[in-house]
């Protein structure tokens, strides 16, 4: 009987430095044997992440060394334009708000269309098929650039596009982010690594960022951050929901 290679065998991670896309890019490094990171630099008000970004893709190599040999290169983009056209509490100094639209004003138009766009230009030209990214319509703040339908219509668009077959993947889009601490927890067990799920989920805590306002002074059970702002409330809410299951299952 013989077994086909299969077609994926590389890919590029959306990687912000976050909660979300740190579980991707480990799902992905559990995965592919060759993985590659993209981050963005687009004049964003938590401009901190971008330093997070490198200091998680560096416990990564030192916690877990199977997936550190399959660590690629990492790409930095500056997409700066995307600030100068967007007028959100993500790219300036205002309060957080619901606009007349019903969606919030982090919303930043057309943010994920760019990010996706720029990753397909690059994974073409490093001759990789599949993009991931942590994009999700089950627990998020209502944008519609992360919605499934947006994920498979560009899909189809770049694919077109650019002659080349992309595969968008999208590990998060159906889970809450008690589930997402919960994955990541996994992958890391899975991982080989003595304790890996606790250390796995320790290195989100402490090395990934994912508050709005830019905030690492504050420390809390499930990481830094203000606590108050949508992306804050989101990770803390899934972590009461992640901590609740491993005390009723009398798990640390």
């Amino acid at each position: 009987m013989t077994h086909s290679t299969p077609r994926h065998t590389s890919a590029l991670v959306l990687f912000s430095g976050g909660q979300d896309s740190t579980t991707c890019l480990a799902q992905a490094l559990a995965r592919y044997p060759r993985v590659e990171t993209l981050g963005f630099d687009y004049g964003q008000r938590h401009h901190v992440e971008l330093q997070a970004r490198i200091q998680v893709l560096n416990e990564l190599r030192e916690r877990f060394p199977t997936w550190g040999a399959r660590l690629g290169e990492d790409h930095l983009l500056d997409l700066g334009v995307l600030g100068q056209v967007s007028d959100t509490s993500l790219t300036r100094e205002t309060a957080f708000h619901m606009e007349a639209s019903g969606l919030p004003n982090t919303f930043v138009p057309g943010r994920n269309l760019l990010f996706l766009t720029f990753a397909a230009a690059l994974a073409y030209r490093r001759g990789i098929d599949v993009i991931v990214t942590g994009v999700c319509e089950t627990d998020f703040s209502g944008y519609p650039d992360c919605r499934d339908d947006t994920m498979k219509a560009l899909q189809v668009a770049l694919s077109l596009g650019m002659d080349h077959r992309f595969l968008i993947d999208t590990p998060l889009m159906w889970i809450d982010k008690t589930a997402t601490w919960q994955l990541a927890h996994d992958i890391g067990e899975a991982s080989g690594v003595a304790q890996g799920g606790p250390q796995l989920v320790d290195l989100i805590v402490e090395h990934t960022h994912t508050c709005y306002l830019g905030d690492r002074t504050h420390r809390h059970a499930w990481g830094y951050g203000c606590g108050v702002c949508p992306a804050c409330e989101l990770r803390a809410k899934g972590w009461v929901g992640f901590a609740a299951s491993r005390t009723h299952t009398g798990l640390p």
